[in-house]
């Protein structure tokens, strides 16, 4: 790995914080790895881009997938997930998942998380899309993100672990060597810190979340701006999949011209027996699929869009009122009031819906620890891509992904702070350059991102509309760096201008990954390539950026990742040769 020496246009910092881990990011990921490596004795600072409980997971309806009920097994779990995957999950990251998914969520229920059980004490589980077994363990009817996210942000408060809340991630630290020294990070006007400052640390936990936010209509909420990918790339990791992002195929549909976070209507919706239809009433997914509305989320996505464009429309619907009032109010009670809200009664009139960007199936590559191609630098939940979900997310494996591998990275953070003494000591990060290396977009080429990519890289997409992505995504890049270069200027840093940023950072990534891919696979629906092609592309686009911030981009040679971290490097850590990850076998 080779730092590629670019960082954001940002003043030095102002303070500083010694620790030996520091999270970013207050999820279900970044929270889970931030109480396991409090729980070892690790000095654990966690850096958060709003309050602690403001971060994706708290958004999540549907639930929690694990083999848990009676009958079903990890084995089971793993071929759902497999086929939902379309080819290109890694194996045996998913087979970790479905065996460590159960005791990983015992132990969540351990930290204090209230699942819904019947009225024997036993956890009420219900299906949604892809899954063949009800396996999704709830909270509050269709809180359970909100359920998590209290439960976990309470533990940390109980532990006491210092947090720096309202705080954008700007820049890794690197040393002489190579290796993570901590974070840059500027807070926002709030708490013990403000201004831009930094971490140090020989340990960096990437937790932000997705990059919803690229796309004009997302359920991401507003801080889903891609950030972690963003710095990932700019200190010179490798990322893969990113062109596989998955669209829901049922938010509530607010307008054409809606923007921003749109209301979420969650497939568990679908599992509990509510049926797709069009103007007509007519059930569209019946025959294209055995499950039918509960057919993979790619497939229900690409059934919607096809029906809308057949007919003309701006939506499709989901009926649910032959489910009474009693169990809209009990089982949903969080989507009924956001219905109602926007003055539609799910009781007595089917929902208006259409697909909005949802989930990010790739991200920056890490192996079966969590480890990215950056020494000392590691990424799980959304942020990360695991091998997991391939080449489309099965539904509610999102919070159990975060679960395990974010247990998985503590424990190997904890086995080298213990066994190298060169990882104890808080590193020295080399000093910044004198001119900053990229330059900052205007606050409002956030909005013209947006309808870039929501045009040319959305559910449909096609050589012609990506072509025309990657050339308006060019100019931008091209007049910030021209500008830069010519004048020495750059737009003014803050919150909007480095979120602007990296969303157009993440956005190149995404574009060439399309391109590249000419065929249809999983969340990733070409027009122009309406097969899927194993013999060419059943493999993995990786990407890097170069120093001149031109990206790298290249396949690999099999479905299989390459490992993460050199063998030798490996085997250089105290106490002997490791088993090999996965990735590495």
């Amino acid at each position: 790995m080779t730092s590629t020496g670019i960082r954001l246009h940002a003043p030095a910092p102002g303070w500083s914080i010694e620790a030996d881990v520091v999270v970013v990011g207050s999820g279900v990921a970044g929270l889970t790895a931030a109480l396991r490596c409090d729980a070892a004795g690790l000095r654990t600072v966690v850096v958060t881009k709003a309050r602690l409980d403001d971060g994706s997971t708290r958004w999540a309806q549907g639930g929690i997938a694990a083999a848990l009920g009676e009958g079903d097994t990890p084995e089971q779990h793993l071929d759902d997930t497999l086929v939902a995957g379309a080819g290109l999950c890694d194996e045996d990251a998913v087979r970790l998942l479905v065996t460590e998914g159960p005791d990983a969520v015992r132990r969540l229920i351990g930290t204090g998380a209230h699942f819904d059980e019947s009225e024997a004490g036993v956890l009420e589980l219900t299906r949604e899309g892809g899954h063949h077994r009800r396996r999704i363990a709830h909270a509050g009817g269709d809180a359970t993100g909100a359920e998590i996210s209290r439960a976990l942000v309470e533990a940390v408060r109980a532990r006491g672990l210092r947090t720096v809340e309202n705080a954008l991630v700007l820049d890794l630290l690197t040393d002489a060597a190579g290796r993570t020294a901590g974070v840059t990070l500027h807070v926002m006007g709030e708490g013990q810190h403000d201004g831009v400052g930094a971490v140090h640390a020989p340990a960096v936990v990437l937790a932000t979340g997705g990059m919803g936010q690229v796309f004009s209509a997302t359920t991401n909420p507003s801080v889903s701006t891609g950030d972690g990918v963003a710095l990932a790339l700019r200190a010179g990791a490798e990322v893969s999949d990113l062109e596989f992002v998955q669209f829901h195929p049922t938010v509530l549909f607010l307008g054409a011209d809606a923007e921003g976070q749109q209301p979420l209507v969650s497939e568990a919706v679908r599992g509990e027996g509510a049926h797709l239809v069009d103007a007509a009433g007519e059930r569209f997914m019946v025959g294209q699929h055995e499950l039918a509305e509960l057919a993979p989320r790619d497939i229900v996505a690409k059934g919607i869009t096809r029906r809308m464009q057949e007919q003309g429309a701006e939506h499709m619907y989901l009926d649910a009122r032959h489910f009474g009032a009693h169990m809209w109010e009990n089982r949903f009670p969080t989507i009924l009031a956001a219905c109602r809200a926007h003055g539609i009664d799910p009781v007595t009139e089917p929902i208006p819906v259409a697909p909005a960007a949802h989930y990010a199936s790739g991200g920056v590559r890490t192996d079966s620890r969590g480890r990215t191609t950056v020494p000392g630098l590691y990424a799980c939940g959304e942020v990360a891509c695991t091998g997991v979900h391939g080449a489309n997310r099965l539904a509610s494996n999102s919070l159990l992904e975060g679960l395990v591998y974010a247990e998985r990275i503590a424990a190997d953070i904890a086995d080298r702070h213990g066994e190298d003494g060169s990882h104890a000591r808080v590193p020295s990060p080399v000093e910044r350059p004198d001119r900053p290396a990229h330059p900052l977009l205007a606050a409002e080429a956030r909005f013209a991102i947006q309808r870039i990519m929501t045009d040319g890289a959305g559910v449909l997409r096609s050589a012609a509309s990506l072509e025309t992505a990657a050339d308006r995504l060019q100019r931008l890049h091209s007049d910030a760096r021209d500008a830069l270069d010519a004048h020495g200027k750059t737009a003014e840093p803050g919150v909007d201008t480095w979120e602007a940023t990296n969303l157009l950072c993440v956005a190149r990534v995404l574009v060439a990954a399309a391109r590249l891919r000419e065929e249809t696979r999983g969340c990733h629906w070409r027009e122009d390539r309406a097969e899927r092609d194993d013999a060419a592309w059943r493999r993995h686009i990786v990407v890097r950026l170069d120093p001149d911030r031109s990206l790298a981009v290249h396949t690999t040679d099999t479905p299989d990742f390459p490992p993460t971290i050199p063998r030798a490097h490996d085997r250089d850590r105290a106490g002997g040769t490791p088993a090999p990850s996965p990735q590495e076998q």
